[in-house]
């Protein structure tokens, strides 16, 4: 198995998950404001910035990802020609602590969706109704992505461990 192909055709499936993130953020971000435009009940029109703040946190999350992953995709084969053993074993370490971050994530995420829930259940005014739905479909699109992530991460991990062997 070549290690480096692997790596690259994993860091190019991140930076593909970051494109995918980045389109939700554009889509969430022009709906925001096409309920400022065309909204015409205090609801439509408390979605405005709610989807206009959450769009940009978005964007960032994509950015992060695209940022993190883009240049890996040269670095691989130059640090795994210099030094292939440590290179695996770097990974090896990364992937492993991708894998409780992401365990991190998938905690937190069905927390923010239950809170945001009780928010829509108990606080009637509008503007916070629309920050919770807009919370959730956040939430919901966030463990989307990373559901994939850490099923692409737990198949890079494993193969990892098993050139180490």
């Amino acid at each position: 198995m070549d290690i480096v192909s692997l790596s690259t055709e994993w860091a190019k499936s991140e930076v593909f998950s970051a494109r995918i993130v980045w389109l939700f953020s554009i889509i969430e971000i022009l709906s925001g404001l096409g309920f400022g435009y065309f909204g015409r009940t205090p609801m439509a029109k408390a979605f405005v910035w709610p989807m206009l703040v959450a769009g940009l946190f978005i964007a960032a999350v994509g950015a992060g990802l695209y940022f993190a992953n883009s240049p890996r995709i040269s670095q691989f084969e130059k640090e795994a020609s210099i030094k292939p053993d440590g290179f695996v074993q770097s990974e090896t370490q990364r992937t492993g602590k991708s894998k409780r971050d992401l365990a991190l994530v998938f905690r937190i995420l069905p927390i923010v969706i239950v809170l945001a829930s009780i928010v829509i259940l108990v606080v009637p005014p509008s503007i916070w109704r629309s920050i919770a739905i807009v919370a959730i479909v956040n939430a919901a699109f966030l463990m989307v992505v990373d559901s994939n992530t850490e099923a692409r991460n737990n198949m890079y991990h494993s193969k990892l461990l098993g050139t180490r062997k």
